[in-house]
């Protein structure tokens, strides 16, 4: 079991312990997660990296409530939360989705769709808040009234973003944020979305399988193989190549591009 990375206790936003998660029942069993443990301090940028299937977007839906048949314990802020939330965590934690073409309505206006959060947790100043974060993502109120359809994959994200900030939360858990982008609009929305971390001193929780956005985006990574962590490293461990286990090196070779002569080396993990 590799070590848990731990901050100061008074500074620890988010806490994942002994995480467990099953799906199905007996031949068909799945043990999808297996005694994930790791802590996120105030501020920090934590990614959780590896292969398709690994568990870790299955951790991120633990977390944001999503799913609620896991067995463990998560903490915000030294407080367990319990399988059915309450209505104030979701001021607290906000999750972007992998895909803004699914994430958005298609017939609701930009508008109507970051007005809906406020009037569900009847939080007031609707039309200053909704100007406000369009600004903050780089689109201006002048998308307020448009549609899903008329806006970019990369608009429709900064419009997803948005919709995660319009109630203030401290607890950022983004799903594979770019992926769904073309190439060049990825570091636009990375560059946002460091820009707003560091504005709003946000936690983040980031899943991805590329390894590049990871070390551009988190100061500390979970790898994760057949639902346990292989290791928790930092950014400069995996810029440096400096990595314990060899899954791990295995894959920020893959990541790095096609290579015949490296593919033929790989093991089976």
């Amino acid at each position: 079991m590799p070590s848990v990375f731990r901050q100061s206790e008074y500074n620890i936003m988010l806490q994942v312990q002994n995480l467990n998660v099953i799906f199905g029942h007996g031949a068909d069993k799945n043990h999808a997660v297996k005694d994930v443990s790791f802590s996120v301090a105030k501020g920090e940028s934590f990614g959780l990296v590896g292969e398709s299937g690994s568990g870790k977007s299955t951790v991120l839906n633990c977390i944001s409530g999503l799913l609620t048949n896991w067995h463990g314990s998560i903490d915000i802020e030294n407080t367990a939360v319990q399988h059915k939330r309450h209505m104030s965590f979701y001021r607290k934690v906000q999750m972007v989705f992998q895909d803004p073409y699914a994430s958005l309505h298609p017939r609701h206006t930009i508008d109507r769709t970051l007005k809906e959060p406020i009037a569900i947790h009847k939080i007031g100043d609707a039309n200053r808040r909704v100007e406000k974060v369009l600004r903050e993502v780089g689109l201006g109120p002048q998308f307020r009234f448009r549609y899903p359809h008329q806006l970019s994959g990369g608009q429709r994200q900064r419009v997803a973003v948005a919709r995660a900030l319009i109630l203030e939360p401290e607890i950022i858990l983004l799903d594979e944020p770019t992926s769904a982008l073309d190439v060049s609009i990825q570091a636009e929305v990375l560059n946002l979305l460091q820009d707003i971390r560091q504005e709003r001193n946000l936690t983040y929780v980031l899943v991805s399988h590329d390894l590049a956005v990871v070390s551009h985006m988190c100061d500390t990574i979970s790898v994760m193989n057949h639902g346990e962590t292989v290791e928790i490293i930092n950014r400069n461990q995996l810029q440096t190549g400096e990595l314990k286990e060899n899954y791990t090196r295995q894959l920020l070779v893959a990541s790095k591009g096609y290579n015949r002569s490296a593919i033929d080396q790989f093991e089976d993990f």
